[in-house]
This record gives structure tokens, sequence and C-alpha cells, in this order.
């Protein structure tokens, strides 16, 4: 019976999470009439009308010359994400529970996030050349501190009530951190593990466009050649659809399940 019913409750979210992409939707209605407004301003030169830039995305797609440059773009800003998320939670989560870290590391924050990502890519095209470690490296050290703030973030914020009366209740350290403290960190981590998605995708196709290391960024250069616009918004397009994919698959079901607590306990009638 308590399987039916966790069952359901978890049927019933995945039914509100997907109608509230209706608000999504009506926002991406509104960026495409911002967008047909600048077309019918600017012209095609500057800016493809929309329905053209879905054309040519839909030929590229059919032609099949987008399918293997988005997984290779998408493999390579998820391994980036992956490292900076595992090593960027890890740091700080540490460092929200060591005050003296904490403070060691704020001026290493303030390095890493002083450095724009372009001169990152830079050097590591001279360490490591146009490959895939170009990549990954500069996402790195580019999204890593975000992650590493909003985990710090969401261990000094935490409820340490919630924690004493855990630990009232015989819970141990592990277990209190798990259910208690994890779910609390979660609401500042995963804000910072969005932002940092979109940045790996970014600094991927950044990488790839100055290293001229294949995917979309190697796309987007040669579009930029030819002077296609309507190419260069294509690809543009394609890339944030697989960003909106991965984060709608990857991270968002994941941090609905750890959030729970959040619906239960809002009162009754009261929707966030």
């Amino acid at each position: 019976m308590n399987l039916f019913a966790a069952s359901l409750d978890r049927l019933a979210r995945l039914g509100r999470f997907l109608w509230s992409a209706w608000a999504g939707l009506a926002g991406l209605a509104l960026i495409g009439a911002l967008w047909q407004a600048g077309h019918e301003a600017y012209g095609d030169f500057i800016l493809t009308a929309p329905l053209d830039t879905l054309a040519a995305a839909a030929r590229l797609l059919h032609e099949g010359r987008a399918q293997d440059l988005l997984a290779l773009t998408t493999a390579r800003a998820l391994a980036g994400f992956g490292l900076c998320a595992l090593i960027g939670t890890a740091a700080g989560v540490a460092a929200g529970y060591s005050p003296a870290t904490l403070r060691l590391s704020r001026p290493v924050l303030t390095l890493l996030l002083g450095v724009p990502p372009i001169a990152w890519i830079v050097l590591a095209m001279i360490w490591f050349g146009p490959s895939d470690m170009t990549v990954a490296v500069t996402i790195l050290i580019s999204a890593t501190p975000v992650v590493f703030v909003g985990a710090v973030e969401g261990v000094v914020t935490r409820d340490r009530g919630l924690d004493d009366m855990a630990q009232v209740f015989g819970a141990g350290p592990v277990r209190r951190f798990l259910f208690v403290s994890a779910r609390q960190i979660s609401a500042q981590l995963f804000p910072a593990l969005i932002l940092a998605l979109g940045s790996a995708f970014k600094v991927a196709i950044m990488a790839e466009l100055l290293a001229n290391a294949g995917g979309v960024g190697g796309a987007l250069a040669r579009a930029r050649a030819m002077l296609d616009i309507a190419e260069a918004l294509a690809w543009v397009s394609l890339a944030v659809a697989a960003l909106i994919a991965v984060e709608y698959v990857l991270i968002r079901p994941v941090r609905a399940e750890l959030e729970r607590w959040r619906e239960a306990a809002a009162p009754w009638g009261v929707k966030r």
C-alpha cells in the first residue's frame, strides 16, 4: 500500500511538472515575438526570422549534420559539468563545515572568477591542443566556483535546529547529513548547478569555436565564415534545445525528488 501511494505521489508530481511547462512555453513565445520584431526592424542580414531559423535547423537535422555535432558538444559539456559538480559540491560542503577553509578559499574564488573563460581557453589550447581536454578543463575552472558557492551557502544557511532534533531522536551523523542537511543544502546547490550547466554549454561551444575542435562551435565558425546568419542562428537554437533537454531530464527530476519536503511543508492551498 505504501509503495502504491508513493507511486501515485510521484505520478502526481510528474503531472504538475509537465503542466508547469506551459509557463516556459509562454516565455519562449515572448522571445519569439521579440525576435520577429527585431527581424522586421533590421532585416535578414542582421537577424533571420524565427521561422526561417527553424527551417534551417530542421534542414540540418534532416541532412544528418546536426546529430553528431550536438552529441559531441553535449558530451564535452556534460563531462566538464560532471567534474565541476563533483569537485565544487565536495569542496563547498567541506568548506561550509570548516570556517577556516572557507576563509582560505575566498581569494582563490576571486582569482578564478576574475579571469575570463576565454583566457582559460587560450591557456588550455596551449596545454592540451584542440582536444576534449581543452573543453573539459575550461569548463571545470570556469564553472566550479559557482557550484562551490552554492554548496557553501547551502551549508551555512541550513537550519541547525533540525539537525539537533534528528540527533536527539538517535540519528547518526551520516543519516543526519543524508536526510536532513543534504536536502536543505540542495535548495542552494541546485540553482548553482543549473547555472553551471548553462555555463558548461556556453564555454564548450566557445572553446570549440576558438580551438577549431569540431562540434557546434566548429559549425558556428563555418557559418560565420560563410556569413550564413540563418545557419548560425539554427546552430545556436539547436544548442539551446540540447541544454534545455539535459536540464529538464537530468537535473530537474533529481531536484524535485530531493525537495519533496517543500511541498509537504507548504500550507494547504499554497502553491509556490
